[in-house]
């Protein structure tokens, strides 16, 4: 017998095996699993209602919330596609991928109200409209409480499930300006939950903290994993590190996501020894460079083993984990800590191979470098009304990730550098081309490149390099207040350095290598 795999299946099992059980914990509230299952349902039948139909789009903006997490199933059960937005972006931003998703509703958060006012009169169609929490004042759209007391707890039929369709929209910043919509289909979300729960042991007993927003790439593959196996899914609205330390302690948090940023602001939080962290079993980084320096402290002050990983938003996202092989217990200290803070092995499902300019393999060696490509069922089947874009990075059977690695011995895998200029700051990508296009817009800026450099707190800060043209001038707080507000603020340059003209090649591209060389000299440039 063959049956479509969809995530919907999940939920259907955690509500008949685990139904009784708390799943859901949100400040002061608690769902069980059988609660989240019919809250799931009156949303797919509120959606229904309201005239959506198979495909349609409904987008997301909010905070780590109980909704949030409903809308991962109720979205779907109403045969639609779930658009989670990045709460980070402009409103002009939000906008664009509004109008390219064509999104049908928008489910916002109330106190995300300015954004959402911002967005929509630039639209061409507006979308409907349904509140989070307390209405703002002045509004008459539905709040999302209302809307699901007002549904039948029945779930509407499902549409008739094709595992290829489209389950879910994320955008992603690329090497052009303008973010890319990933299409994550039933299939890759099934089959990156099961290899994810292979990987991480996922269990029953496991409470998941989610620190990571649930908006951004698949909430790390979390709103599936954690539901299959019938863990607890733990909220954090915002990531703050007394909050963490409270909810591991009260809650009994066995594990948590987080980029190195936040790791760092655990390690350096007064507070850290005052709380119980004694239930953590795994702490995973991901997202941003993690020095192994920051592993081996984060193993001794969170008393949990903290290992890498690697993903994309095109590959739902995770594909490597940086596991510890049992047979080689006893290699030194030192080549654990590193294998542990590498890219990591690749998850079962996934095929990864890193090769060279000639499409070859490379050795084995730990210092020949290529360009990781994958295949596998978890990887995208491309970018939402962009063929071209979808052409470029998958090919010949592959996905061209764009990040240069080399691979070791045991096939741990290592990124080095990267092909594409996207900075990577807090976790978040940022495209240097779409700071550079704003940047040229400002009259004095002649030419200018953007880059990455290294800083302590978020693993990289956008940095740009200008030359302005003759007889105008400009400072540096004039250019980032001209970013500002038209940009989310972790694209808006951190620091502007003025020269008198950029190195160029032969050909008059503007190398950016060079740029980057002094900031980087000693650092460890290795993105995870």
């Amino acid at each position: 017998m063959i049956t479509p795999l969809t995530p919907l299946d999940f939920k259907r099992r955690a509500v008949r095996l685990f139904g009784s059980k708390i799943g859901i914990v949100d400040g002061d509230k608690r769902f069980t699993y059988a609660q989240f299952g019919e809250r799931t349902s009156r949303l797919a039948a509120a959606l229904v209602g309201m005239g959506m139909v198979r495909g349609d789009r409904i987008a997301m903006l909010a905070y780590n919330s109980h909704p949030l997490l409903e809308a991962y199933y109720g979205v779907l059960e109403a045969g639609c596609v779930l658009l989670p937005v990045n709460l980070r972006l402009s409103g002009e931003e939000v906008a664009y991928v509004l109008e390219h998703a064509q999104a049908r509703v928008v489910i916002a958060d109330a106190e995300l109200a300015p954004l959402v006012n911002e967005a929509l009169p630039l639209l061409s169609s507006r979308p409907q409209l349904v509140w989070i929490g307390d209405r703002p004042a002045g509004r008459s759209e539905p709040g999302y409480e209302e809307l699901l007391a007002a549904a039948p707890p029945e779930p509407p039929p499902v549409p008739p499930i094709d595992e290829n369709d489209v389950a879910e929209l994320f955008y992603t910043s690329g090497t052009t300006g303008r973010p890319r919509g990933v299409m994550l289909t039933h299939r890759n979300l099934y089959l990156h939950a099961m290899s994810m729960m292979i990987a991480f042991r996922c269990a029953e007993s496991d409470v998941q903290l989610h620190t990571i927003p649930l908006y951004h790439v698949n909430g790390w593959g979390t709103p599936q994993g954690i539901t299959a196996a019938g863990g607890r899914h733990v909220m954090l609205r915002k990531f703050d590190p007394s909050e963490v330390f409270r909810l591991v302690q009260q809650e009994r948090v066995t594990r948590l996501f987080a980029v190195p940023t936040m790791v760092t602001m655990l390690l350096s939080h007064p507070d850290l020894e005052r709380w119980d962290l004694s239930s953590l079993e795994l702490v995973n980084t991901g997202g941003a460079p993690t020095p192994p320096e920051m592993v081996r402290r984060a193993e001794r002050l969170l008393g949990c083993p903290v290992v890498g990983g690697y993903g994309l938003t095109e590959t739902s996202p995770i594909i490597c984990f940086a596991a510890d092989k049992t047979y080689l217990a006893n290699d030194d200290e030192d080549t654990r800590v590193r294998r542990r803070a590498s890219t990591g092995l690749p998850l079962v499902g996934s095929d990864v191979t890193i090769m060279d300019e000639q499409g070859r393999e490379v050795p084995w060696d730990g210092t020949s470098v290529g360009e990781i490509v994958v295949r596998g069922n978890v990887v995208t089947r491309g970018y939402w009304r962009d063929e071209a874009a979808t052409a470029e990075a998958i090919r010949d059977g592959w996905l061209h990730t764009g990040d240069l690695a080399t691979i070791d011995t045991e096939g741990y895998v290592l990124i080095v550098d990267r092909k594409k200029d996207i900075i990577v700051t807090g976790g978040e990508n940022v495209s240097s081309i779409e700071v550079e296009k704003l940047l040229y817009e400002h009259p004095a800026v002649l030419e200018c490149a953007v880059i990455g450099v290294p800083d302590e707190r978020w693993g990289e800060a956008v940095k740009a390099i200008v030359a302005v043209r003759p007889g105008a001038t400009a400072t540096e707080d004039e250019l980032t207040e001209f970013c500002r507000g038209r940009l989310a603020g972790f694209k808006v340059p951190r620091s502007v350095v003025f020269v008198d003209a950029l190195p160029k090649s032969g050909t008059g591209k503007i190398l950016k290598r060079q740029l980057r060389e002094p900031y980087w000299a000693g650092a460890d440039k290795r993105v995870h």
